[in-house]
């Protein structure tokens, strides 16, 4: 028991002399400040480089994905199929989204891409669909936009390119 207690000692004993040596070279060296910051600027570099590809990974295999799907399973065109298209993807997505995140986003997309107006419906997404799952929604219709959402982006963006601020804007 005895020993234990030394061995205890000394190690906190150690401990508190390396934590007074090193609030010392940080407070008085500036060679060290300096090395402390070098070692914190390379360190969110790499953090940031892993992100991104960690997201460019990610967003590859959604792409993958979904163009697999699509060819597999191309969206109806017939209006009363793209009725019954739509129940059917979502109630697909709400019992996929437990198991597979991807397959379930695919879903929704699917339904967003036959729904009249994909603006509300990526309304109610985001309030009911995990966040994750959003998410990778999102993704798809970054990389391969439905038709729908493609004729309000190109709609959008006519407008405000030929706009200029007023002086009340300004203000």
């Amino acid at each position: 028991m005895n020993k234990a207690l030394i061995i205890t000692g000394i190690a906190a004993t150690a401990l508190a002399g390396y934590v007074v040596y090193f609030d010392y070279q940080r407070r008085n060296s500036s060679q060290f400040r300096r090395s402390l910051r070098k070692k914190a600027v390379k360190q969110k570099k790499i953090k940031e480089e892993q992100e991104k590809k960690t997201k460019q990974s990610k967003l590859d295999a959604v792409k993958k994905a979904l163009l697999e799907d699509l060819k597999k399973n191309p969206i109806p065109t017939d209006l009363n199929e793209r009725e019954a298209f739509f129940m059917e993807q979502v109630a697909t997505g709400e019992q996929k989204g437990k198991d597979n995140a991807i397959d379930a986003a695919i879903c929704f997309y699917k339904a967003l891409a036959v729904y009249p107006n994909p603006t509300d419906i990526l309304g109610v997404y985001q309030k009911s669909v995990p966040e994750e799952i959003y998410e990778l929604v999102v993704m798809m219709i970054a990389v391969f936009p439905p038709a729908s959402v493609s004729s309000i982006l190109s709609k959008g963006s006519t407008g405000l390119g030929d706009m200029k601020p007023t002086e009340e804007d300004l203000d």
